[in-house]
């Protein structure tokens, strides 16, 4: 297998993140998004999508989506159980997936994209080119700090976002608070339930990956 990885991004990282907490090493292959390599050859015949992750199977398949991804690895390495034990989990994982991917990091992936002159014509991932949009600046930012909020709330109720075990509802929220500070988006005094978990996720070395 062959993962292709931007060390700095936010998607490329949940992958590797996972990876590490279920023990797995795969080949790393480099795209430098810096110098946009992921619109050039070879790596867009590999993905037209032109995105990181993408993890090349042995047998040539190419799986684009830290969705697919960790569900691949769920089912050739089961433990540890990252996607739920129980229908309850299982469920529970799903949906905070949902809800960070699509509140958290859309939200800042908006304010970033829509105002960095780096993402000019690019405001949206992939090949295609859509312009920025200013006001989506100040949606994107208010949308990422609900979804802070709402996240502490959570983590009021239980010890992680799909109850009482690590999973990679966790671990996209860890990331989503963590790039939050690419758009110098202070996390709001009092959510102590996220300071909370946020440091005892942190501990975890998989977080170095």
């Amino acid at each position: 297998m062959k993962f292709y990885d931007y060390k700095a991004a936010p998607s490329p990282r949940r992958a590797r993140i996972l990876m590490a907490e279920k023990g797995i090493d795969v080949e790393i292959v480099p795209v430098d998004l810096g110098t946009r390599a992921q619109f050039e050859e070879p790596f867009r015949s590999i993905n037209p999508r032109c995105t990181v992750p993408a993890l090349q199977l042995d047998d040539g398949t190419v799986l684009c989506d830290n969705a697919s991804i960790a569900r691949y690895f769920e089912e050739i390495h089961p433990d540890p159980p990252l996607l739920g034990r129980t229908p309850v989990e299982k469920a529970l994982v799903a949906e905070w997936l949902a809800r960070v991917e699509g509140e958290g990091l859309t939200g800042v992936a908006e304010a970033l994209r829509n105002r960095s002159e780096f993402f000019k014509d690019s405001s949206v991932t992939g090949p295609n080119r859509y312009a920025q949009i200013p006001e989506l600046v100040e949606r994107g930012r208010a949308r990422a700090t609900a979804c802070l909020h709402d996240l502490d709330v959570r983590l009021g109720e239980a010890a992680y976002l799909a109850g009482e075990v690590f999973s990679a509802a966790d671990i996209a929220a860890y990331v989503f608070v963590d790039f939050t500070g690419w758009i110098k988006l202070p996390v709001p005094e009092g959510l102590d339930n996220l300071a909370r978990w946020r440091e005892a996720v942190g501990a975890r070395p998989s977080i170095q990956a």
